[in-house]
């Protein structure tokens, strides 16, 4: 599985300081299938859980966004 990020994501990895390792490691330990996917998960360090929207075609993943679901940085 090939996982891209859009240049919004991107953005939005700096400014949230998320680590891109984060998003990948969530995305491989799920069975995601064709079409566009909001997954939303708790994680260690992070006050608000963080919202990953990615889009799958074929064996690529692209993630779309991703942000801590309340405005707010890691703290």
């Amino acid at each position: 599985m090939e996982i891209k990020f859009s240049r919004h994501a991107k953005r939005r990895v700096k400014l949230f300081e998320i680590s891109e390792t984060i998003i990948t490691d969530i995305l491989k330990t799920m069975n995601l299938h064709q079409g566009e996917h909001e997954i939303v998960r708790n994680i260690t360090g992070f006050q608000y859980p963080l919202k990953i929207v990615v889009s799958v075609k074929g064996d690529t993943v692209t993630v779309i966004t991703n942000y801590p679901l309340k405005k707010g940085r890691k703290k």
